[in-house]
């Protein structure tokens, strides 16, 4: 008995008279399929889409580019002898659609094309986190994460002060603002003051503002950031680096809550929540007489502890995939899925950067990478392809099986992945998962 397909859409754009004689045909097969012109495709769904390329597309490819982008879907260009002749054609359909079609049709191979556009598609949509809400930024899995999520949601209805500790890269300052989304401030500033990068003769002034002709150049009065956070949350960024005059007065505001601008003589009542981080050892600091006791007891009221990326145990291609999608609006270029030598050497880096690190290497792949994959290479990393390793374990030899197996069968039925899966003696939801651990796209 043959498997009835599933009902898959089709979105079809600026059709053309070849376009409309090929739908009758699709529709047979199984596919419910839709027409629309460009102005009117961002609003559609599709699981595929078709697009009849036209030099207009080509003069103004933002348009394409966003309906792609905000697609979440694979896409196949149509094109005819005057469009394959224009200049950079090429490389834009390469690298922004999964395929290209001729006129006239191949009516074979556009179903062909369209089944693997349809299992890339999904493949596509795996493993791939998109964020929509700032709440959802503290992204992983990992023990680490959720425990860091269930403390957050604890701390962030209290007033209380608390120090956020961890190495650089691994999410203090985001950590801050989750605490203060979450809060009953969440309606009022939140005001982040990076004290390691404010020159040392200007900070006071940063920090708690001057009054005219308080010094030379004081032309006007300056509201500081203290005064500025009234009502929200003050995140004091690398506390460690705070001058030791500067943390006296710091002090004395936590302790009387008001300020007094640089050459100003009135008290200034101020209501914040004061969130401080720091990655240096502050015990050591005391202890060496370059951060006051005092204060660090006022500060670490409550404390988190950021994990580094190394501790986060499988939350490193979940968080590659999500600055894979978010850079590529930065880079203009389409999110890119990472190569097996790409996977293989980010998990053996040991990520000093942590985060910070991961998100700056994506960045460079995406600007870098020539194929539909980011390799190695693009990301700055040592390749593992050319290091001969002797296989050691039975799992090597059984995964290395797995992979080739599903490149075979894909040869012969990667228009049917119906088929592909039975052929391999499993059910379509774990083929669709063997695909993706192995990032076979």
């Amino acid at each position: 008995m043959n498997d009835v397909p599933a009902l898959r859409r089709l979105l079809v754009v600026d059709p053309c008279d070849d376009c409309h004689r090929l739908l009758p045909g699709l529709r047979s097969v199984g596919w419910d399929v839709d027409s629309c012109t460009l102005e009117n495709a961002v609003d559609r769904t599709c699981d595929v889409g078709l697009l009849r390329l036209q030099p207009l597309h080509l003069d103004r490819p933002d348009a394409v580019k966003e309906l792609i982008s905000r697609s979440g879907t694979e896409w196949i260009a149509v094109l005819n002898q005057e469009v394959l002749r224009l200049q950079n054609v090429g490389d834009f359909v390469c690298e922004w659609f999964f395929d290209f079609h001729t006129l006239p049709f191949d009516v074979s191979r556009v179903q062909v094309t369209l089944g693997r556009a349809f299992g890339m598609a999904r493949l596509r949509g795996q493993g791939t986190v998109h964020i929509d809400q700032p709440e959802h930024e503290l992204l992983g899995d990992s023990k680490p994460i959720r425990e860091l999520r269930k403390l957050l949601s604890k701390l962030a209805p209290t007033e209380s002060p608390v120090l956020i500790r961890g190495e650089s890269g691994t999410g203090k300052e985001l950590v801050a603002r989750t605490l203060h989304r979450q809060s009953q401030r969440r309606d009022k500033p939140f005001v982040a003051i990076n004290c390691g990068a404010i020159p040392e003769h200007l900070i006071q002034s940063e920090l708690f503002g001057h009054e005219k002709g308080a010094f030379t150049g004081a032309h006007q009065r300056k509201i500081g950031r203290i005064e500025a956070a009234h009502g929200g949350t003050l995140f004091l960024d690398e506390i460690g680096d705070l001058p030791l005059e500067l943390q006296a007065n710091l002090l004395r505001f936590l302790q009387e809550k008001h300020i007094e601008r640089v050459g100003g003589s009135q008290p200034i009542p101020v209501d914040v929540r004061v969130l401080a981080a720091t990655h240096v050892d502050l015990e050591a600091a005391i202890e060496k007489k370059r951060f006051r006791e005092d204060l660090y007891y006022r500060l670490n009221v409550l404390q988190v502890v950021t994990a580094p990326l190394r501790e986060r145990n499988g939350d490193l291609l979940m968080l590659a995939n999500h600055f894979s999608h978010f850079y590529s609006h930065e880079t203009g270029r389409r999110p890119r899925s990472f190569s097996e030598d790409a996977l293989l050497a980010m998990s053996k880096q040991d990520w000093p950067g942590n985060v910070r690190e991961l998100a700056n290497r994506v960045r460079r792949g995406l600007v870098l990478a020539e194929g539909r994959q980011i390799e190695a290479r693009d990301l700055g990393l040592i390749s593992h392809q050319a290091v001969a390793t002797p296989i050691a374990t039975l799992e090597d030899y059984k995964h290395r099986a797995e992979r080739q197996a599903l490149c075979d069968v894909l040869n012969r039925h990667s228009d049917n992945l119906s088929i592909a899966a039975r052929v391999l003696g499993i059910s379509r939801p774990t083929f669709y998962r063997l695909l993706h651990k192995h990032q076979i796209r």
